[in-house]
């Protein structure tokens, strides 16, 4: 599942070898055969596909805890973590670190979304024992020198200061805060220009030792390695963490009640609205009904019912999408559209309109044949790398789904009827929508509906 919030720091390999990469094909029928539940000598286990085509290795791995751990006033940490793991460790600083990355060709980068702390590693075959250990060193000893940590936080405060002018930035702000108010999910996980200066390194430190441990470390390999080679590489490179987290607890929460709208003023020429509302977590047993539905509203691009009424019919938006973003302790539907100030209350009103008629009266059977077909079709693209291929498996692995959810993926949306899609459609949109306008809207655009609570 990828989304705008989420964030990561890469180092780019080679045009060769980033070309070389691209090419690691691995279909999902033959993946779905050869996906292996692998413990090492050690006991890290890992969800592993054995791929001989091209002499590549792509690791994905994650930790729980993510941004959420973050200390309630300092908001950042974990972001800041990421951005520090690879800025020396172990006994390199961070010049020696990236001349080692560089000189392999090894692919490394970090990043924390609201619920797991995440790691990538792409790598030639020949550079395993390298890479791994480079891994090994910035999971365990990373150094956060001062240089250093006030080089990345300079940094991160200059992307801040840049997203008070980014209508789309301020958009996905707002709307977090308007569904989930004082909950972590309610924070921005890069900060904010208040709290990132605040973070000292002994948060930093506090946030590694709390949260990277093996309990909660969950890893996806897929390329040319051997089971037993494998097994080695993961003990050396995961076993000298602690063996349990420290997290805290985080409650679970659902989204706030629609409707609502906010209105943040900036003067910019395309004023921008974002719109959702609660939505279904991945365990829900209804969850493919509604992932389902919500391709036909508006997460199937040129297909979908908004991009027909918003930009087809009216032409008030160049583009406008919809998705589902679910999480460990809550879910929403989230969708971003921009327009012209003085186009903002037509652009919301067919919007709205849209939501209520498939609330009311749910997709018909040809669309649901239609999104269905797609939807299966898809997987083939969406898995048709050694990286994307890790990428997918780590996430069924957090969305705790069964090993061999690849083979049973198309029967589970096959099965989805036009009874489970209209439910869906009601429990999703039947409520209205949270709504954020953002940019020099005009004055009905700018006010909340009549029937709408003000929002704070």
């Amino acid at each position: 599942m990828t989304y705008p919030f989420l964030r990561a720091r890469h180092f780019a390999l080679s045009f060769v070898t980033g070309a070389a990469l691209a090419l690691a094909t691995v279909s999902p029928s033959q993946a779905a055969a050869k996906i292996q539940r692998l413990v090492s000598p050690g006991g890290i286990e890992a969800w592993f596909v054995q791929d001989a085509t091209v002499p590549l290795i792509a690791m994905e791995y994650s930790f729980a805890g993510g941004s959420a751990q973050d200390p309630k006033d300092k908001s950042g940490v974990a972001n800041l973590v990421g951005d520090l793991l690879d800025e020396g460790s172990g006994d390199l600083d961070s010049k020696t670190f990236h001349e080692r990355l560089d000189r392999r060709a090894i692919e490394l980068s970090f990043s924390a979304s609201r619920d797991s702390f995440r790691g990538s590693l792409r790598m030639l075959r020949d550079n395993k024992d390298e890479a791994f250990d480079l891994l090994r060193m910035a999971l365990t000893s990373p150094h956060f020198d001062t240089v250093d940590v006030e080089r990345i936080r300079s940094q991160v405060l200059s992307g801040l200061r840049r997203e008070t002018t980014n209508p789309s930035s301020l958009a996905s702000r707002k709307f977090l805060e308007v569904a989930f108010g004082d909950h972590p999910y309610g924070r921005q996980s890069n900060g904010t220009l208040e709290s990132v200066p605040t973070i000292t390194v002994a948060d930093l430190k506090d946030y590694v030792g709390r949260v990277l441990a093996r309990d909660g470390l969950k890893v996806a390999v897929v390329g040319d390695v051997d089971p037993a080679t494998l097994g080695k590489l993961l003990d050396h490179t995961f076993g000298g963490l602690p063996a349990k987290a420290n997290l805290v607890p985080v409650p679970d929460v659902d989204a706030a009640k629609p409707p609502q709208r906010a209105f943040v003023p900036l003067d910019v020429p395309q004023t921008v609205i974002t719109f959702g509302g609660p939505g279904v977590k991945r365990s829900d047993p209804n969850f493919m009904a509604a992932y389902v539905v919500n391709h036909i509203l508006g997460g199937g691009g040129l297909s979908s019912r908004l991009y027909r009424e918003v930009r087809e019919k009216r032409g008030l938006a160049y583009s406008v999408f919809e998705s589902l973003l679910w999480m460990e302790h809550s879910a929403v539907f989230i969708g971003n559209t921009g327009t012209r100030a003085d186009r903002a209350g037509d652009t919301i009103d067919a919007i709205e309109k849209e939501v209520r008629r498939i609330a009311e009266e749910g997709p018909t059977q040809k669309e649901l044949d239609e999104a269905k077909s797609y939807l299966k079709g898809s997987q083939m693209l969406a898995l048709d790398t050694s990286s994307k291929l890790a990428q997918a498996l780590l996430q069924y692995q957090q969305d705790k789904l069964p090993i061999d959810y690849i083979e049973r993926r198309n029967a589970i949306v096959d099965a989805v009827t036009l009874d489970d899609a209209k439910a869906a459609a009601k429990r999703l949109w039947g409520q209205g929508l949270l709504t954020v306008v953002v940019g020099r809207a005009p004055q009905a655009a700018a006010q909340p509906a009549a029937t709408a609570p003000k929002s704070n």
